[in-house]
């Protein structure tokens, strides 16, 4: 299966952000991406946090939401919709959700990311807990390519990445690929970003594909990029190198993850 992880640099701007999405997904598309996933805050990176309270969606309905399952139906891929803001409990507050939608247009599976970013070194700061509600639940989804082989997909969000305990149990539940889309700031990106997908796909025999924020935005914040795919035995099979936006197009092989997986059989081996 062909997948597709899309790297953007977003602006404040929702309207330009979603032509520049719409762009590389046709992009993406158009190389035979069967999956495509985009970036988290792929619709906005604020000159605030507070910002996106402003465009925040009901699930199911809203243009961020339209646009998405619009994108998925006129391309007929599978479209991980990076994250956007869903309506909390609280009206100051909002879910960071990936949605998934099938090559129809449907919506079929949502999960609100469970680990809040907190990073604090010297001037540059930031606390997701202030604006976002943290999700409470690991979600798995299957989606099936062109020849009709099914995936199992485990979805998660950015900080996530930091917790292996929740791809442990992706693993538990059968997952053959790992969706990371994230903002990943410059500097936690430079220091952890590559060992950390790596990790998840060796310690998991997974496959690891992770669509990120690269570039300075207009709010200074300054996003590592690399987006990548990672296959199950570690190594990166594709990645940009450059910020800015970009497609990164790689393949998926069955035959590779089951070699990988019978060959070394630690998945088999757990005890704890």
């Amino acid at each position: 299966m062909k997948v597709a992880a899309l790297q953007m640099r977003s602006s404040p701007d929702v309207a330009e952000n979603l032509r520049t999405a719409q762009a590389l997904v046709r992009e993406a598309a158009q190389q035979g991406a069967e999956l495509v996933a985009l970036p988290e805050y792929f619709c906005g990176l604020g000159w605030r946090d507070t910002d996106k309270l402003a465009y925040a969606e009901t699930w199911g309905d809203g243009p961020l939401q339209q646009a998405l399952s619009q994108w998925a139906a006129e391309h007929g891929i599978w479209l991980a919709g990076g994250t956007l803001p869903l309506k909390a409990d609280s009206p100051d507050h909002v879910f960071n959700s990936l949605l998934l939608f099938n090559p129809h247009g449907d919506c079929t599976a949502r999960y609100d990311k469970v680990h809040l970013f907190r990073f604090t070194k010297g001037a540059e700061h930031y606390d997701e807990a202030q604006v976002v509600q943290a999700g409470s639940q690991p979600v798995t989804a299957r989606i099936t390519d062109r020849s009709g082989a099914d995936w199992t997909l485990g979805l998660s969000v950015c900080y996530d990445l930091r917790f292996p305990e929740l791809y442990r149990a992706h693993a538990a539940a059968g997952a053959d690929l790992l969706l990371v889309p994230s903002a990943f700031t410059h500097t936690t990106g430079q220091a952890h970003w590559e060992v950390l997908l790596r990790a998840r796909a060796i310690e998991n025999q997974s496959y690891v594909l992770a669509p990120a924020q690269g570039g300075v935005h207009d709010n200074g914040r300054h996003t590592w990029g690399h987006s990548m795919l990672v296959n199950p035995w570690g190594q990166v099979q594709a990645q940009r190198s450059a910020e800015g936006a970009g497609v990164v197009i790689a393949e998926l092989e069955r035959t590779f993850l089951r070699q990988v997986r019978q060959q070394l059989p630690a998945l088999e081996h757990r005890v704890l």
